[in-house]
């Protein structure tokens, strides 16, 4: 938690005047008892009339400061936690842009939503709790003992032994709860992710018929966190009973010894009352510190969560160059990767030269996907040495290398707003001239055209498109930046093998020197390329031309085979 403490500096006058303001309503709250005491043993008692009036308008003046007080302390308490929560957030959420692909796959999508909103959420309610009543709390309790001590000692001595009790029962509840809730937040990451995968697989789940078991898992997994809510739940339902059993028992105590005294004459009445009043008050003040121990420890085991995002470093650091002026595009030397120790690439040797169209092509799994995300950084290679126009690709810097290299992956991802915004997603202000030749060359200008132009409607995950409009479109927003490098990574599966003819020849034509590097599993996507690697389980099994592979590369022809029909069209 200390750690997140920093977001709070923008807010430090509401974070000392919220506390501040607290203690001066606590201040008044405790002097109401005596006020009360006074106007018993010197008011009423004596008949005095005027004096009990005059009590009794004090009384109401102290409550209308201290309603004063408390509106304007949580007014700066819920300003400091919501504007502390508003820039975690914010921080939280551009530092995850900044992870590597492998740093996103070690957290996970599911674990990082939760990070930013119930972690978040949580922390934010535990800041307003404690600025609110961290401080009240204790305060009202020392001090309304401390009151009952200043009143009479021996009566106050059986009350003030139950604080200590009461303070190590809710220290154990608050050490063994950090450990429950954190696993909660855990169980919550694996349900979000759950109903995040159905969500997005939902059409694969009905074409294949499994939502019985679909349901069966999920509800497996929500009966998991429902275990650990419940038991969560127990631990902290303890507080309440325990605390008023503990703190009645000592309030009894306390009554006892106060009634002997009055018969003794040592204590009058209205300082009994006085403190039975003082006694009610750390009664409710105990039950509140209860609850605020439960919402601390659900907020530092979120923040613990939330500083283990934050605290991970992005495994991948660019230099401050661009490109040189090498004739040399791309160029892999001796390359490998590997995900969580599993070899995914092995022994990469590629070149291609400024302005050429390079094919990659081989069966699903191969690591065609893999090599595409070295050239864009994606990931860092495990060895070897990758260089783009000459310069070594660690020594770009991330706004050089993101010009140079436009990506279309694999997936079409469009982003809710306007078809303008997304195509000059990530590129400022483009003119529209440039987004309309854009469009002509991925084949996507005329069905824009009949839903209105640039500045019509995109619905989330752009599902108002079909899917090869949205492969259309991204490879049009990728052509929009002009990218001296473009890849297309299996960005035509959608589309139908004529459509994906035009394209191609199009997007040749929208820039010559443009270095194209294109991967698909579809022969035609890649025949005419000045050069084509085949990829088998991580490394490369045939470079060459069309016609040179059909007779060198066994697997090639294999693929080749199985799409054309026969060996008539060699």
């Amino acid at each position: 938690m200390k750690k997140l403490l920093k977001y709070l500096k923008k807010y430090r006058a509401q974070s000392i005047l919220a506390p501040l303001l607290k203690l001066c309503e606590v201040a008044l709250e405790i002097a109401v008892p005596f006020i009360v005491s006074y106007m018993i043993d010197n008011g009423i008692d004596k008949g005095d009339k005027g004096f009990v009036i005059r009590c009794f308008l004090l009384l109401i003046l102290f409550g209308a400061l201290g309603f004063g007080f408390a509106i304007v302390a949580q007014y700066f308490a819920a300003k400091a936690a919501t504007g502390f929560s508003a820039d975690l957030r914010g921080a939280l959420f551009r530092h995850i842009g900044k992870l590597s692909y492998s740093d996103l796959d070690k957290f996970g999508a599911s674990s990082l939503i939760t990070n930013m909103t119930s972690d978040v959420t949580r922390i934010q309610n535990g800041v307003n709790l404690t600025l609110r009543l961290l401080l009240r709390s204790p305060f009202v309790v020392f001090g309304a003992v401390a009151a009952c001590f200043v009143i009479s000692v021996q009566p106050a001595l059986r009350f003030a032994a139950a604080v200590p009790v009461l303070l190590v029962f809710v220290y154990v509840i608050m050490l063994f709860g950090m450990k429950l809730y954190g696993k909660v937040q855990e169980k919550l990451s694996k349900t979000v992710r759950a109903a995040k995968e159905n969500l997005d697989g939902v059409r694969v789940i009905r074409a294949f018929g499994i939502e019985e078991r679909e349901k069966a898992e999920f509800d497996k997994d929500n009966k998991a966190l429902l275990k650990t809510q419940l038991s969560s739940g127990r631990l902290s339902a303890l507080l309440n009973p325990v605390t008023l059993v503990i703190v009645n028992i000592a309030v009894a105590a306390l009554m006892y010894s106060g009634a002997v005294k009055v018969s003794a004459g040592t204590l009058t009445q209205g300082e009994v009352v006085a403190m039975y009043n003082l006694t009610v008050m750390v009664l409710v003040e105990l039950i509140k510190l209860a609850d605020l121990t439960i919402n601390i420890t659900k907020a530092l085991s979120s923040a613990k969560r939330v500083s283990a995002v934050l605290d991970a470093k992005p495994s991948i650091e660019y230099g401050e160059k661009g490109a040189d002026d090498s004739d040399v595009a791309v160029k892999f030397d001796d390359v490998s990767l590997s995900y969580g120790g599993v070899e995914a690439l092995s022994h990469i040797d590629l070149e291609l030269k400024k302005g050429q169209t390079l094919g990659i092509t081989g069966g699903t799994g191969s690591g065609k996907s893999s090599i595409l995300s070295l050239i864009s950084r994606f990931y860092d290679a495990d060895g070897g040495k990758i260089t783009l126009f000459g310069r070594d690709i660690k020594e770009y810097s991330e706004e050089n290398l993101r010009k140079t290299v436009g990506v279309v992956p694999q997936r079409a991802a469009l982003f809710a707003g306007t078809l303008r915004e997304n195509l000059s997603f990530g590129a400022g202000e483009i003119n529209d001239d440039t987004l309309e030749k854009a469009l002509a060359a991925a084949c996507a200008l005329d069905f824009v055209r009949d839903k209105g132009g640039l500045d019509c409607k995109v619905e989330q995950n752009g599902r108002n498109f079909s899917g090869g409009q949205k492969q259309r479109l991204c490879v049009a927003r990728a052509l929009a930046r002009n990218p001296r490098i473009l890849i297309l990574d299996d960005s035509s599966s959608a589309l139908d093998y004529a459509t994906d003819a035009r394209m191609r020849s199009s997007i040749f034509e929208y820039s010559k020197d443009m270095t194209v590097i294109i991967a698909a599993q579809r022969i035609s996507s890649v025949r005419n390329s000045d050069a084509i690697a085949v990829v088998d389980d991580g490394k490369i099994v045939g470079y060459g031309k069309h016609d040179e592979l059909l007779s060198t590369c066994d697997i090639y022809k294999q693929i080749y085979v199985s799409q054309k029909g026969g060996e008539d069209d060699e």
